[in-house]
């Protein structure tokens, strides 16, 4: 037991520290590449903090745990929105002035909704993986369109806070392939902890993804929005945790379904619909003033502790 927490610990360091690498590396690369800091910020640093979940996804689902593969990306989006967004929120109201991060946000609950439809059957198949990847390509490029007509005082937040972080070109692609060495390496044993902590323990491998592993992978975006949300970059922070959801949903849980359709398992709807009503939750409160203040970061942060308080209990139960 002992070796297995230890190996769960282990994964997830090499998940953290993988991201983080990549993180720097890809953001470096693509603003070398002339991308401008506002489109690095919206999709390759936001998918780059996404990358933890990927790994342990697609581990998760070539070891045949599905549940774990499923609950990674369904816990992790409300992690995002209910940990991260509520506790960045209650540090210091979130305004968000970014045009396009508003306008992400009903594509957002769409996109959440059709997941919910896919797995009302119980699968995810290989032609809505598909529809998924579409999604995402549909995503990237609606946003590199609404980045160049956003206004100058988001664009200059990004400017700003996204910045070139390491400065000899080698470096930049030791670090990428670093952050991609440690992420293997880390969601292999990641997963393997998980499956052997939850068969010795007898609770669900469902339970433990939805918990213990989405927890673990959403650090990159907790980190990343303490400090944006420190610096009072309010964009930078909701646009990491909404282009994050993105990311899971279209590319991690798309990508995994087009390889190896997934079954749902012992994730219920129950979770599909929290993550579908958090998400529906966020959206009047990017309208409502163009803010979350403490009072929302609250909520959220309730709505979060009393979904794992239920959770928890399935787990006693089950």
């Amino acid at each position: 037991m002992l070796s297995d927490v230890a190996m769960l610990l282990g994964g997830l360091v090499l998940l953290y520290l993988g991201g983080e690498w990549l993180v720097r590396g890809a953001s470096t690369a693509a603003l070398r590449l002339g991308l401008s800091p506002l489109i690095v910020g919206m999709t390759v640093v936001a998918f780059a903090t996404s990358t933890p979940e990927l790994a342990v996804t697609l581990d998760s689902a070539f070891a045949g745990v599905d549940d774990v593969a499923l609950g990674n990306v369904v816990g992790s989006n409300i992690a995002n929105l209910g940990l991260v967004l509520g506790l960045a929120a209650l540090i210091k109201p979130i305004h968000v002035q970014a045009r396009m991060i508003r306008n992400d946000m009903p594509w957002l609950l769409l996109a959440t909704l059709f997941v919910v439809w896919c797995l009302q059957d119980g699968f995810v198949v290989r032609t809505e993986g598909f529809i998924l990847l579409s999604g995402l390509a549909l995503f990237i490029v609606q946003n590199v369109r609404n980045a160049r007509t956003e206004r100058l005082s988001v664009q200059e937040q990004f400017t700003h806070e996204v910045k070139e972080r390491v400065t000899s070109p080698a470096r930049t692609w030791i670090m990428i392939a670093a952050g991609v060495a440690a992420l293997a390496a880390g969601g292999a044993a990641f997963v393997e902890g998980v499956v052997n902590i939850a068969e010795a323990t007898g609770i669900s491998t469902a339970v433990v993804g939805l918990t213990v592993a989405a927890i673990g992978t959403s650090l990159p975006e907790l980190a990343t929005a303490i400090v944006a949300s420190t610096r009072g970059s309010s964009d930078i922070c909701a646009g990491n945790i909404i282009g994050s959801n993105f990311f899971n949903l279209l590319c991690i849980l798309g990508l995994t379904a087009a390889i190896v359709p997934l079954q749902r398992g012992d994730v219920q709807m129950g979770d599909l619909y929290v993550m579908a009503g958090l998400t529906g939750l966020v959206l009047p409160f990017m309208y409502s003033g163009f803010r979350l203040g403490r009072r929302e970061g609250g909520l959220l942060l309730l709505c979060y502790a009393t979904y794992l308080g239920w959770v928890a209990d399935r787990a006693v139960v089950g």
